[in-house]
């Protein structure tokens, strides 16, 4: 009899213990899964930067310590992409509504775009907050800016690439680091997007889409960073 209950005990502990190893990992998983969904990648330090904005100060990496802000380049004349990308910005300054909240849109065509110049744009893009600057200077400081972020912006010296750039837009903690959220692959995805889309899923970009996904992302984050 009590080789039949050991015989019983050590037949339930070969069920058990397998139960228990799964179980514990769909739990890991499960915690895994909600750490990416909760934190933010560091991707790295913000660049240093150093330019003039529309109201002819000079704004660097340091003055916006302190606050959560983002990153675009862009110029004034620019007739596609750069308009959806500051009414998203324009939209996220009003969700976001915070003393805490900057952006920072570097022009990438600083012979036009003088201080005189994005003063007029900043108001024609209706900015409200004292801390989003548009900001000129030397082109070729530009373009090693850009370079720095890891955001595209064309070779000054091609004429035919020069004024083009990327729609990405870089998220900046209160300590100065770039940040970004993980994707359904837990892959960190490094820039958020500016742009429209025709499609929810913001697979195919189009000026006039109804759809801005990363927008929306976009505004969590930085609510996220705020707290």
């Amino acid at each position: 009899m009590s080789r039949n209950k050991k015989a019983d005990t050590g037949t339930k502990r070969k069920i058990i213990i397998p139960i228990v190893i799964f179980a514990l990992l769909f739990l890991g998983i499960g915690v895994g899964m909600g750490y990416f969904k909760k934190n933010l990648y560091t991707v790295m330090k913000v660049p240093g930067f150093e330019l003039t904005d529309q109201n002819n100060r000079k704004i660097t990496n340091k003055d916006m310590l302190g606050r959560v802000y983002l990153v675009e380049f862009f110029f004034s004349r620019c007739p596609t992409i750069c308009p959806v990308m500051n009414r998203n910005m324009r939209f996220i300054e009003d969700e976001v509504n915070s003393p805490d909240f900057g952006i920072i849109s570097i022009s990438i065509d600083p012979e036009n775009d003088t201080p005189e110049v994005l003063k007029q744009h900043a108001r024609s893009v209706g900015a409200k907050s004292q801390d989003w600057h548009f900001l000129t200077g030397d082109r070729d400081y530009i373009g090693k800016l850009a370079d720095q972020f890891n955001i595209y912006v064309g070779d000054k010296e091609d004429e035919s690439e020069s004024l083009n750039h990327s729609g990405m837009i870089a998220l900046v903690d209160k300590e100065g680091n770039i940040r970004c959220r993980y994707n359904k692959d837990n892959m960190p995805i490094l820039y958020y997007s500016g742009l429209n889309y025709e499609d929810p899923e913001g697979r195919t970009p189009k000026l006039n889409g109804k759809y801005h996904p990363d927008r929306e992302i976009l505004i969590e984050d930085i609510k996220k960073l705020l707290k």
